[in-house]
């Protein structure tokens, strides 16, 4: 009896010896590291553990700061709030603030991405959609303060449009140029539910408009303002119903690729490079620098486009946009760019969604709380451009395919947007008063 006994001390002794001998960025050595821990008393491990700790820590700031070039633009945040103390150069405030506000956008999206890894593909669509439109959300509570309705309105709405016509139309682009040679498909089923909803949305913002501009309100300045409030609540309840949909009743989603992988199967190909609570800390680091540039952000506003002489309206449905969907437009191309489709598709749609059905109405009820008059009222010329995007985009998807040309139409038809927006006066915008003036 006493040989087995030898071996198995033997065998024990090799083991911890070849443990010793890994590296501990190791994830198997991680694992190995944290059962020997519980089951050893001595607590010989512990000053091992804080060193790891601290390495991890270290590694995880290296990622998040020093991973990508766009970082380079980041020490322009602080810049704009010292030439907001030193100066009263509204214009420069304002570029430098969407200068420092662009690599913290693709910053927090880079993090949901790691955050979703941990979760369902579901899920982590639904987290990519929310946090991608953090910018946005927060840059419009800003104006909403500030009385800024407009500003408010025409910078969710550029990015509705932004995220159907730019960052889908490149994702179809850049998607079909690396796969010229088959033709990409995605989920029909999806796309078909997100289409639904937008219409649904933009027939909540056609009805006030309409009631404005054919003077048919019961009560002058009052039917309006209360349709909006009611359809706003309307739509929160449909997007609380979209959600149910999404995670409850499609218990088992498994997506279709062209080489007959299932979603799931092809995101665990990839490795997180931070873990789950560093993600979760670093979302809260980055929403409150961009919650306070955001703030610089709107108060400059005003002056940067009378300065620049723009319109308002150019800078918030176009420029606005394209910084805080940085972090959509760059995941959704990567996932285009692997044959992902269905991710670019939730990333692009699924932003355009929740901020319809989600975003607008969610400012709407803000304002009624903070007694700003904020309405569903997005004046004719802007209603009936979301109204031509939607049908454009919604009949581009009815075959449940996309291929570099589709891409190549739906960024052309962001170009006339923006010409559009470029030449368009908005009345109720000071800026385009003073220009007037």
């Amino acid at each position: 009896m006493a040989k087995p006994s030898l071996e198995l001390g033997a065998l024990k002794d090799k083991s911890l010896h070849e443990f010793e001998e890994e590296s501990l960025d190791s994830p198997a050595s991680i694992g190995r590291k944290s059962n020997l821990m519980e089951e050893t008393t001595d607590g010989s491990f512990s000053g091992s553990s804080r060193s790891h700790g601290k390495n991890t820590v270290l590694k995880s700031i290296k990622i998040m700061l020093f991973s990508t070039k766009l970082n380079l633009l980041m020490p322009f945040g602080p810049a704009a709030i010292v030439v907001d103390i030193l100066t009263d150069n509204h214009g420069w405030v304002f570029f430098l603030c969407l200068l420092g506000i662009t690599p913290l956008a693709e910053r927090l999206g880079f993090t949901t991405e790691q955050l979703a890894l941990f979760t369902g593909d579901t899920v982590g669509g639904l987290l990519n959609a929310t946090f991608g439109n953090a910018t946005e959300l927060i840059i419009s509570v800003y104006a909403l303060k500030g009385g800024l309705l407009r500003v408010v309105q025409q910078s969710l709405l550029g990015s509705i449009l932004s995220n159907m016509l730019l960052v889908l139309g490149c994702s179809f682009f850049c998607g079909g140029i690396v796969f010229y040679k088959e033709e990409q498909v995605f989920n029909k089923t999806s796309a078909t539910v997100n289409s639904g909803l937008l219409l649904m949305a933009v027939m909540g913002l056609l009805f006030p408009a309409v009631l404005h501009f054919t003077h048919t309100e019961l009560h002058f300045g009052k039917s309006e303002l209360a349709l909006s409030r009611f359809s706003s609540c309307v739509m929160l309840v449909a997007y609380g119903a979209y959600l149910f949909y999404q995670l409850k009743s499609q218990k088992n989603p498994v997506i279709p690729i062209n080489d007959g992988e299932s979603l799931t199967e092809s995101l665990d190909e990839e490795v997180p490079e931070i873990s789950k609570w560093e993600s979760i800390v670093w979302l809260a680091i980055l929403a409150l620098w961009i919650s306070l540039l955001s703030e610089y952000l709107v108060d400059a506003l005003e002056g940067a486009a009378s300065e620049w002489n723009i319109p308002i309206g150019f800078i918030s449905v176009i420029v606005l946009p394209i910084v805080g969907n940085a972090a959509e437009h760059a995941s959704a191309v990567m996932f285009a760019m692997k044959n992902k489709l269905d991710i670019s598709l939730g990333v692009a749609i699924g932003s355009s969604t929740q901020i319809s059905m989600f975003g607008v109405p969610f400012c709407v009820i803000v304002g009624w709380i903070l007694g700003h008059p904020m309405d569903l009222n997005f004046q004719l010329f802007e209603t009936a451009t979301l109204f031509i995007t939607v049908l454009v985009v919604a009949f581009l998807l009815q075959d449940g395919n996309s291929n570099y040309f589709k891409g190549l139409m739906l960024m052309l038809c962001y170009l006339i947007v923006a010409a559009s927006f470029f030449v368009h006066v908005d009345p109720s915008s000071v800026g385009d008063l003073s220009e007037e003036t």
